[in-house]
């Protein structure tokens, strides 16, 4: 793969990341109720779901899944349907999944990357860009393989990195002395921002 490449795809990889969406404010709830290390294992979850998809786009069947109406549509929808909880606990619920409470039991290592893992996982917006960006940056005169690699380990690099600053900055916020009042905006906001990202997940198709 030519450098030149190389710097677009991370360039490009690095700015999608780095965006804030739900996976962020998942993984930065995780990391104000339970420590920034312990948020690590959500981050791992993330990290394997977009690992998942990124197999799926380099072999070809993300294609066929984005073919499928049913098939992307039941991806869609569950993460629709995720997202609005997720939301709707961090509003109205004082021990939801979400909210940012340091008081909170902490939650094991196992449920954490359950839900990291499941929040990226249902979000067919992974899907659409791996199986969109990959052939974009293949040169097919030379060996595919260690391209596919190369990008493989730059986007799972890119990814840890990216979520474990989130998880370290929940847990800066908790360990900060956060007064009731802005717990409860951080938690609002929070909810509706995976509300507004479970609205806009909801108008993804597969021919976008």
């Amino acid at each position: 793969m030519a450098v030149e490449t190389y710097l677009i795809f991370l360039v490009t990889t690095m700015v999608v990341v780095f965006s804030p969406g739900a996976a962020a404010v998942a993984i930065a709830a995780q990391g104000a109720t339970n420590g920034g290390r312990l948020a690590l294992f959500g981050v791992s979850g993330v990290a394997a779901a977009n690992v998942v998809y990124f197999v799926l786009s380099a072999t070809g069947i993300a294609s066929l899944v984005i073919a499928s109406n049913l098939l992307f549509s039941l991806i869609k929808w569950v993460g629709v349907a995720y997202l609005v909880y997720l939301g709707a606990t961090a509003i109205f619920s004082k021990a939801g999944a979400i909210n940012i409470r340091p008081d909170r039991k902490k939650s094991s290592a196992r449920v954490l990357f359950v839900k990291g893992f499941i929040i990226e996982f249902a979000n067919p917006k992974a899907l659409l860009y791996f199986a969109a960006i990959l052939p974009q940056f293949l040169n097919t005169s030379l060996p595919i393989l260690p391209q596919i690699a190369l990008m493989g380990i730059t986007t799972v690099f890119i990814d840890v990195f990216s979520y474990s600053a989130y998880a370290f900055l929940g847990d800066r916020i908790a360990r900060g002395g956060v007064k009731d009042w802005v717990v409860s905006l951080i938690n609002k906001t929070a909810g509706g921002a995976l509300l507004f990202a479970g609205f806009k997940m909801a108008g993804v198709s597969a021919a976008k």
